[in-house]
């Protein structure tokens, strides 16, 4: 059959949707008519239909838009006049709404909705007007006490602060930007004072947060060159402060603002050359000695979070490019400063590390990756083809700048490392006298051997080298470094036991070494870093783990050095830490595997004997002991330029091997861990983020939810819990996420709905069907806490689905904890919906049968569930009642019922006597004389 294309049918099946409340199908009908229609009068009408759909769906523009088409055709249409005004009332335009419900009420004067809306609306306008006024005056009165000499300390706070929380709000930030505020905000930020700039820059912040034409006005009025120059000062607080208000006003021009600004439009669509002058002003910024070291950070911070691309399905990596082309010699120039050398850029200890991520992500994001690579060689190239033994200072920038890349994009340094004059230059630094040079040399060949089986360049040449600079230094902080080489190199075999690179016993004497080292409190936080880096190393040999977490004071100061201002230990330490709790990826060793390769003469990996599960129990135990659950919580505040991916699933995997122990979990919980999981579930590697949902399921499923994840937190824990219930999971991880999900669905009803829109109810459904009887159980007891909930009260009411059914059938299982939940869910769900408790009785030929055995079950909880059940069905359809009351269900009743009063079965009794009172009065039994 064709499509339908009378108008008026179109019309009349759209009203009966609507009606029947599919309006999304009477939108459909209405589209289609208003195609087909040629009568203006009808069509008219049609429009007017169609604004009502959308109201209800609350699409307010396009609810106006119909209605003005159908008053343009008849200016008297009162049920489109009052419907465009219910729709501007909600986009806030007022005034407009006020003018049609004034001519609805002219139309019919004594339409009291029309009045009371008339009325309503007056009042509002009133109310806003003032609030304008005040908030004009209020703004000005605000600048006044902040421009004021004499103006006392505490007043001036109050009204930078409350300028603050103005602009957050787009009312408020509008009129502070209509009332002179950007000016005056500049003027602000010339005063010089410290608490005047950040109030200024955070109140600037505000209005350019999702507001393109703000944004534009801002960078226009203030300036970027201006905004940098505050950016590159000397404070922390306000760095950050401004490279937070840049992000605004970068997020905004680059089409994180959605809204549509009609005339406006053309003055701020193209924000190109805005962007691009903010990208070459950050790029400046990187090489000029007026940034402090934190402005420096900030740079390219901003530049790491805005060149890449977010996804690399959009084919434009210009951003990319243009980075490479104007600032990739600026951002080599920082991998290559020198502190200890005079004349250097500002840095902070995180300074090269952040270069080298920006490096690597930009190459990552590069598909012509041939570019970076051929840019870069030529850079090195230039250094090193004019090696120069008498200009030393010439040479550890280059080798420092081979540093940085072999920390950022570790193939093109590799390849680099391998060029001809870079080994001599090595050597020269190595043997040199100043200390500065062989600090230098040593850290590129430790950067060099991280990937052992890649930088097969270094590791021939290396090894002698750092064992001559170990001997022969007296100098501990070059010893210590030469040291942490070796141990990389040394490590090279990982966790297998027969790849042990040192003789026996060397690796322990290197550890001891370094864990000397990690707690000797006069050396600088720097060199006693790189003592972490040796442990990174060398924990991979289980006779070191053993030894180091015995070690509670070097734990201890391992974790205090977390909460140093150098970041750059967070990796060393999360690998550490990994290494001694063994939650890296183990390889499963398949006996028959392991005969096959001794027969064909292949290595085999060799378990330490100190590897074995009780071992490994018992460093857990020692590191929980000595506070690791604290400094993984600072570790995770950590920015996120240095809290890199990886460091992330690393701290995600110790979380995991923390939370095994379910005795260990309030520990975890008391020191902040379960808050700490969280964003650790919600961005990072898909591993990681795996990782640490499991972590948060095993704290969520034996812990109270409300202690463990205080607040609006408790809220984003749902979203990691449902990630795991999925059938690529492990059983353990998906019985884990469904007894966490069961324990926050019994707290309240906006937790139940947050976990059907995180779209977990098929997937629970699913488990249970599970042939697995835990996993069964543990989904059929979330069901029985979300069943209280109105949408999955009517799944269970739709027709041609088995979900009643299969509930009826699991509560005549054997396993008791399964009957328990199912019986429960069958309980809640007849009382809330009378239709059930009559559909019970058509899916299934067994019902009564199963019925009646939760009524004389002997666990008094599942019997108390029955006879509830029972009690709904007698409550929901006088046939069914009787139908009961004639079968021997009426003998259980009435046996239970006679019972003594006995405090563990009082809840049957009690629901088995409701039972018969609800039959006497339906006149279904007559009473006992007795």
């Amino acid at each position: 059959m064709g499509e339908i294309a009378d108008p008026v049918q179109l019309k009349e099946e759209g009203n009966k949707h609507f009606q029947a409340g599919e309006i999304d199908k009477a939108i459909e009908c209405y589209t289609k008519a208003i195609k087909f229609s040629k009568d203006k009068k009808a069509l008219a009408v049609i429009y007017r239909n169609r604004s009502a759909c959308f109201l209800k769906k609350e699409n307010y523009n396009n609810a106006v838009s119909d209605a003005t088409k159908a008053i343009d055709v008849d200016a008297a249409d009162i049920k489109a006049l009052y419907r465009r005004c219910q729709a501007l009332e909600k986009l806030g335009k007022l005034d407009m709404a006020f003018k049609d419900v004034q001519r609805c009420a002219t139309l019919e004067p004594k339409n009291k909705t029309f009045l009371e809306t008339l009325r309503r609306l007056g009042a509002e306008i009133q109310l806003k007007l003032k609030t304008t006024f005040s908030t004009d005056s209020r703004v000005q009165n605000m600048f006044d006490i902040l421009f004021a000499d004499e103006s006392d300390k505490e007043k001036q706070e109050k009204a930078a602060n409350n300028l603050i929380v103005l602009a957050r709000e787009d009312a408020g930030a509008e009129r502070i930007f209509q009332n002179n505020g950007v000016p005056l905000l500049v003027q602000l930020i010339d005063t010089g004072k410290p608490d005047m700039i950040l109030a200024a820059i955070r109140t600037l912040s505000g209005m350019c947060t999702g507001h393109r034409a703000r944004a534009t006005a801002v960078t226009h009025t203030v300036g970027i060159s201006k905004l940098c120059s505050i950016m590159a000062v000397d404070n922390e607080e306000i760095v950050l402060a401004t490279a937070n208000m840049l992000q605004c006003v970068y997020d905004s021009l680059s089409g994180g603002d959605k809204r549509n600004y009609g005339k406006e439009e053309a003055l701020v669509l193209d924000s190109s050359k805005d962007l691009k002058d903010i990208l070459l002003a950050l790029l400046e910024m990187i090489t000029s000695k007026k940034v402090s070291g934190h402005g420096r950070d900030q740079a390219l911070n901003l530049l790491s979070k805005n060149v890449p691309r977010k996804d690399k399905k959009n084919t434009d990596n210009t951003k990319a490019l243009f980075t490479i082309d104007h600032g990739l010699k600026k951002i080599l120039k920082v991998c290559g400063q020198v502190p200890d050398l005079p004349d250097q850029l500002p840095l902070t200890e995180n300074t090269q590390l952040i270069a080298s991520v920006l490096l690597n992500k930009v190459y990552d994001d590069l598909r012509l990756r041939s570019s970076f690579t051929t840019k870069l060689g030529s850079y090195i190239n230039i250094h090193t083809s004019k090696f120069d033994p008498n200009d030393m200072d010439k040479n550890i920038h280059a080798i420092n700048t081979l540093s940085g890349l072999l920390q950022g994009p570790f193939d093109v340094g590799n390849v680099l490392a391998g060029r001809q004059g870079v080994m001599e230059m090595m050597v020269a630094l190595c043997g040199s006298e100043r200390e500065v040079d062989q600090l230098v040399a040593v850290e590129a060949l430790i950067h060099a051997s991280t990937k052992t089986s890649k930088a097969s360049f270094f590791i021939s040449n290396g090894v002698t080298l750092l064992k001559d600079m170990y001997k022969k230094t007296k100098n501990e902080k070059i010893k210590i470094r030469a040291l942490v080489g070796l141990c990389k190199l040394g490590s090279a075999g990982g966790d297998d036991y027969s790849m042990r690179q040192f003789a026996e016993g060397s690796t322990e004497k290197l550890a001891k070494q370094c864990r000397k080292w990690l707690c000797n409190p006069t050396l600088d936080v720097r060199t006693r870093k790189w003592a972490i880096e040796g442990l990174a190393y060398l924990t991979n040999d289980a006779d070191v783990k053993d030894d180091f977490v015995d070690d509670e004071a070097a734990m201890r100061a391992m974790f205090e050095l977390t909460q140093s201002k150098d970041k750059t230990i967070l990796y060393a330490v999360a690998c550490t830490l990994v290494n001694c709790t063994n939650s890296y990826d183990k390889k499963e060793i398949i006996p028959e595997m392991v005969q096959l390769a001794k027969f064909s003469k292949q290595h085999v990996p060799e378990q330490h004997p100190k590897d074995k599960k009780d071992f490994i129990v018992r460093r857990v135990k020692k590191i929980l002991k000595a506070g690791v659950t604290s400094a993984l919580t600072v570790m995770v505040k950590a920015d996120n330029y240095v809290l890199t991916d990886q460091t992330k699933e690393m701290l995600a995997r110790v979380f995991l091997a923390l939370a095994d122990d379910i005795k260990d979990r309030g520990t975890i919980v008391a020191q902040g861990g379960g808050k700490a999981l969280i964003p650790l579930a919600l961005e990072g590697t898909d591993k990681g983020k795996i990782k640490a949902s499991h972590a948060l399921a095993k704290i969520a499923a034996v812990s109270n939810p409300e202690i463990a994840f205080p607040g609006e937190r408790i809220y984003e824990v749902v979203r990691p819990l449902v990630s795991l219930l999925n059938t690529e999971r492990d059983g353990l991880e998906n019985f884990e996420a469904l007894l966490g999900l069961t324990n926050l669905a019994a707290l309240n009803d906006k937790l139940r709905v947050k976990i059907l829109k995180e779209k977990a109810l098929p997937e629970i459904e699913n488990y249970m069907f599970e042939e697995h009887d835990q996993i069964r159980q543990a989904a059929t007891e979330c069901m029985c806490n979300l069943v209280c909930c109105k949408e999955v009260q009517d799944r269970y009411l739709e027709d041609g689905n088995d979900k009643l059914k299969l509930l009826i059938l699991l509560c005549g299982e054997d396993d008791v904890q399964l009957q328990r939940a199912a019986a429960g869910a069958l309980a809640m769900l007849t009382a809330a919906q009378k239709k059930l408790a009559v559909k019970m009785t058509k899916v299934t030929g067994q019902w009564l049968e199963i019925i009646q055995r939760l009524c004389i079950h002997d666990n008094p909880e599942i019997q108390h569930r029955g006879l509830v059940t029972v009690f709904n069905m007698l409550d929901a359809d006088e046939q069914l009642a009787k139908k009961l009351i004639e079968c021997e269900l009426l003998e259980i009743l009435t046996f239970v019922a006679k019972l003594e009063d006995n405090p563990k079965k009082q809840d049957a009794i009690n629901a088995a006597r409701a039972c018969l009172s609800r039959a006497l009065d339906s006149g279904l039994i007559k009473p006992f004389s007795n």
